[in-house]
């Protein structure tokens, strides 16, 4: 799929974190692909936005999601877990974007069916290079589903 500023990569991102969701939509708006994030602050939210529940009715489905661990209401394990339980969803890949860097946690994520584990940078530029990397190789690399563009 070609992705550009008509049809750019819709990301969900659940993120309780307001200045985790600020670098990462500063490093998205520098990168060189049209990214339309979308951020959700809890697990909750993140399945209500998928299956278009409440106010996210009528909101089309990301082509990759982003999962914090550690969120209020509903955490991203669990999250990812009703992601991978839904035939409607599984598809999706679900990446684990967080600051736990714990074995439990990147294991517990991938007997789950986490696509990829990703521990947050502390600093900024590191940051930006992970999301670089992450961005070449998701929507450069991968060939992703067409999840009904």
């Amino acid at each position: 799929m070609t992705y550009n500023a008509l049809n750019p990569i819709r990301i969900l991102m659940a993120e309780d974190n307001d200045m985790d969701v600020y670098l990462a939509r500063e490093a998205f708006e520098q990168g060189r692909l049209a990214v339309h994030l979308d951020v959700v602050e809890n697990g909750v939210d993140a399945l209500a936005y998928l299956r278009g529940q409440g106010r996210f009715a009528g909101q089309a489905r990301p082509d990759l999601i982003l999962l914090d661990i550690n969120m209020p209401r509903l955490d991203g394990v669990s999250t990812l877990k009703a992601i991978k339980e839904d035939p409607e969803l599984r598809i999706i890949p679900v990446i684990m974007l967080t600051t736990s860097d714990a074995e439990s946690d990147v294991m517990r994520s991938y007997q789950n069916f986490a696509s990829a584990y990703i521990v947050k940078p502390v600093n900024i530029d590191n940051f930006f290079g992970v999301v670089r990397t992450f961005e070449d190789f998701w929507f450069s690399v991968v060939r992703l589903p067409n999840l009904d563009r």
